[in-house]
């Protein structure tokens, strides 16, 4: 097994943030540094991060977190930052988020310690689903909106084509809110993609992911997914077969 998989599915990480840490050199194989995410290796070898041995669980667990603004989507926080792992007081496994919100941001995240599902989920080639909604200064007429879900370069590429519907707006204030779904995940990418088109975001929210949604959580708060929900998950990536051994908590 592949040294960032195995860190996947002992809940240090997703499967790309583990690829990170091992080239930070903060792995070690039966003492010795290793960097190459590729490396092999088994249960019987010695595995720490950081200075701290890690096992692979066998108990797969699937979470979704209702994140306030002011917490670090990652499992550990190098400046000491409060993390969204912080808010799942009573999870005994360790988890991980799947992608990332940015700290100022709101919303569904979801949590896991299935690498193989997360890493699914977030590469693009799935086309995984997501909807924001976003406050903005401004209020962009619809020939800037149809702009925007065309798509717009930003750093030299051009974004994957986009739904953006005007919801509402305050005339007062000069704000709008925008709802914005997208299937590929740039980092930070509604936020420039609103800046590229002249509206900077105000205030994120991500209302659903992969159709889970925090409806009935307050801020802050978690639940478990629910059977059908892990099942419209799995079947969406392709992994219908692993379903059939997975149960929901």
């Amino acid at each position: 097994m592949r040294l960032a998989k195995y860190l996947a599915d002992a809940g240090i990480a997703s499967r790309r943030r583990a690829e990170v840490i091992i080239r930070q050199k903060r792995v070690k194989v039966n003492g010795i540094t290793a960097d190459l995410p590729q490396t092999e290796v088994g249960e019987k070898d010695r595995i720490t991060v950081d200075g701290k041995e890690v096992r692979r669980t066998g108990n797969k667990v699937y979470f979704v977190l209702n994140k306030p603004p002011g917490y670090i989507s990652t499992a550990v926080d190098t400046h000491g930052r409060p993390t969204v792992i912080d808010l799942l007081a009573g999870i005994k496994e360790r988890v991980y988020p799947v992608g990332r919100l940015d700290a100022d941001t709101e919303g569904v995240l979801l949590l896991t310690n299935d690498g193989e599902l997360a890493y699914r989920l977030t590469h693009p080639r799935f086309e995984i689903k997501k909807i924001y909604r976003a406050w903005v200064k401004g209020t962009p007429g619809r020939k800037i909106l149809d702009k925007m879900s065309e798509g717009l370069f930003i750093e030299s590429r051009k974004t994957a084509p986009a739904e953006i519907k005007l919801i509402d707006r305050d005339e007062k204030r000069n704000l709008a809110l925008l709802q914005i779904t997208l299937t590929e995940g740039r980092k930070r990418q509604v936020k420039k993609m609103c800046a590229a088109a002249g509206y900077p975001v105000l205030k994120l929210q991500r209302i659903d992911f992969a159709g889970i949604t925090a409806e009935g959580l307050n801020t802050g708060s978690y639940r478990a997914l629910k059977t059908d929900e892990l099942k419209r998950l799995f079947g969406m990536v392709g992994l219908n077969n692993k379903f059939t051994c997975i149960k929901s908590v």
